[in-house]
């Protein structure tokens, strides 16, 4: 697999399909290309554009380099950019959004963005239970609690406990467990939980905000938060979708706004 070094030497891992403008897909916290969404949206996008997907540090076939720092994640996304030879369209997906929504705001090869649930729940919800949620992530991956780490976020985001016990026993928990640092570098992404309102004014390209009917009331707010930060937004809600988005629902969408 094809790796692009970002501006502090950490190696990302990459991929890119089809053909036509550039469009980078940015994963959301517990995801990458062999273990999430990206590979089945970029398959349905692939006739329309040239679509490059990436391992986030710390994650799949990525290196990793301390200390973590938002704006080295923002880097690598620059250094993704600057191998499709830019100016390129950008999708994300949840805390990836957050991330996208970063690296709009300094990098002017980024033309067109859209962004699917970005967390930013503290617009929603009481800020103290997001402040527990980080208090308790660094406790458990300080004293090297991973799979704990993965099931505390797990639970934060509403995922049954019983749902959980039974992923622990499955076969796909060590994955989970290998990628469970990076929980606290999509909680840095995040903030502390709202919409960076400073950032989203710098950011007037044309963008375009999405929610699932489906998902969590919490969640489509966050994101009805985000469209009317953005000056040049637009809000749409997909009927019938939830925080994990169809491909075959998603990528007509895409498709229509990047204008291809």
């Amino acid at each position: 697999m094809p790796t692009i070094s970002s501006a502090d030497g950490t190696a990302i891992a990459y991929e890119s399909v089809g053909d036509g403008p550039p469009l980078v897909l940015v994963d959301g916290a517990m995801c990458y290309r062999a273990a999430g969404p990206m590979a089945s949206l970029a398959a349905r996008l692939s006739e329309h554009f040239i679509v490059y997907t990436y391992d986030r540090r710390g994650r799949g076939e990525s290196s990793d380099t301390a200390p973590y720092a938002v704006a080295r994640e923002v880097e690598d996304l620059q250094a993704v950019i600057g191998q499709t030879g830019g100016p390129a369209f950008v999708h994300g997906l949840s805390s990836g959004a957050a991330l996208v929504l970063a690296a709009a705001a300094v990098e002017p090869r980024i033309v067109k963005t859209s962004f699917y649930e970005p967390p930013f729940m503290g617009e929603v919800e009481d800020p103290q239970r997001g402040q527990e949620y980080r208090a308790g992530l660094v406790e458990l991956l300080s004293a090297g609690r991973r799979g704990d780490a993965v099931a505390w976020f797990m639970a934060y985001v509403g995922v049954p406990e019983p749902v959980v016990a039974g992923m622990r026993g499955g076969p796909g928990w060590p994955g989970l467990e290998a990628i469970a640092p990076t929980l606290a570098y999509d909680a840095a992404v995040m903030g502390d939980g709202r919409v960076p309102l400073d950032r989203a004014a710098q950011i007037t390209v044309p963008s375009l905000v999405l929610a699932g009917s489906a998902s969590p009331p919490g969640l489509r707010r966050a994101a009805e938060a985000l469209g009317k930060a953005l000056p040049t937004a637009e809000f749409r809600v997909l009927d019938g979708q939830t925080h994990d988005v169809d491909p075959d629902v998603l990528a007509p969408v895409l498709i229509d706004f990047f204008g291809v």
